[in-house]
């Protein structure tokens, strides 16, 4: 819109150039007298000319007028059904994103879209989970996207309850500095004692403070690269598995954890009798504990946690067991 509009004006203000050079030039005028007579003649206003015309002045005002009017016309009224449209999608595309965000729930709310928050929410966004993203900088959001954004302070209480942390699932805080962080982490805590926290660190002192503030989970992101450039080095094979195994959009081979919920067809069966297709690599219990490498005798419980290795389509079969 600022583009066209733009445009529109450089036109307006080539017409009123050519007017007043014209006059300038043909009628050997002043630059205020020039303009003058081109404002009057593009606005049909009809005074009477500033001295009596040449017939030369004559037929380059018939001209003018035949060609500066209709190009004045049409950009006023483009310029004005362009502001008007516009102003109307704002509206509309507020209102629109308001009713959004009062009817999500069971969401996840990324604060800070900076390098890292693209790359979280380019996963959530992959594996269709809902999400809002709370960014201070606002910028043009491509409407094709689909995410929801909230322009303001993620450390305000009030920019977190529009973002419905109440009814929100989890929150991750991954700001430019520690010291945001923890105040998101404390607000976040304070307005949803439930809701999984995870907080980025940029010190290694600042993880035990953003664990006492609330945060679930405190990342590193120096320490994870560091050690992930260790692991490259020392075990490329196993670093270019696990990459495989986690990577989205891979269509043969997947890790994922799955719930077991209450009632679950799975739930009190063996692994050796629960035909669910695929690796369990791990069972993380309800109460904490790590089952590694479980057995074919280790039975599924209500709560448990289970980390699968194996084809999409077998993954997304055993989560409908699981949930069932």
């Amino acid at each position: 819109m600022r583009r066209r509009l733009a445009i529109l004006i450089l036109l307006i203000l080539s017409v009123f150039s050519f007017g007043t050079i014209g006059y300038r030039v043909i009628e050997g005028w002043s630059l205020l007298d020039s303009l003058y007579m081109t404002i009057i003649t593009l606005t049909t206003i009809g005074f009477q000319e500033v001295s009596p015309l040449s017939q030369q002045g004559r037929i380059f005002t018939i001209l003018f007028v035949l060609f500066g009017v209709g190009v004045l016309a049409y950009s006023l009224n483009t310029g004005a059904r362009i502001i008007f449209e516009g102003e109307i999608k704002k509206a509309f595309g507020r209102r629109k994103l308001e009713r959004k965000i009062r009817s999500i729930k069971d969401h996840y709310i990324v604060c800070g879209y900076g390098r890292m928050g693209n790359i979280i929410c380019g996963e959530l966004r992959a594996k269709k989970i809902p999400f809002i993203v709370i960014e201070k900088e606002q910028f043009e959001v491509d409407a094709d996207e689909g995410s929801l954004f909230i322009f303001g302070d993620a450390t305000s209480d009030e920019i977190l309850r529009d973002a419905g942390i109440e009814r929100a699932k989890g929150l991750v805080s991954v700001l430019s500095t520690d010291a945001q962080n923890l105040f998101v982490v404390l607000s976040a805590r304070g307005l949803n004692p439930d809701l999984l926290i995870i907080a980025r660190a940029g010190e290694e002192d600042s993880r035990q403070k953003l664990i006492r503030a609330g945060a679930d989970r405190v990342v590193s992101p120096y320490q994870i690269g560091g050690l992930r450039i260790a692991h490259t080095l020392l075990k490329p094979t196993v670093v270019d598995f696990i990459e495989f195994a986690t990577k989205t959009g891979n269509i043969e081979l997947q890790m994922e954890e799955v719930s077991v919920k209450d009632g679950s067809k799975l739930s009190e069966v063996s692994l050796r009798d629960s035909n669910i297709g695929v690796i369990i690599v791990g069972i993380k219990r309800a109460d904490g504990t790590m089952k590694f490498n479980p057995t074919s005798n280790t039975l599924i419980r209500n709560g448990d946690t289970l980390i699968a290795l194996g084809e999409p389509e077998k993954l997304e079969q055993l989560e409908g067991l699981a949930r069932a």
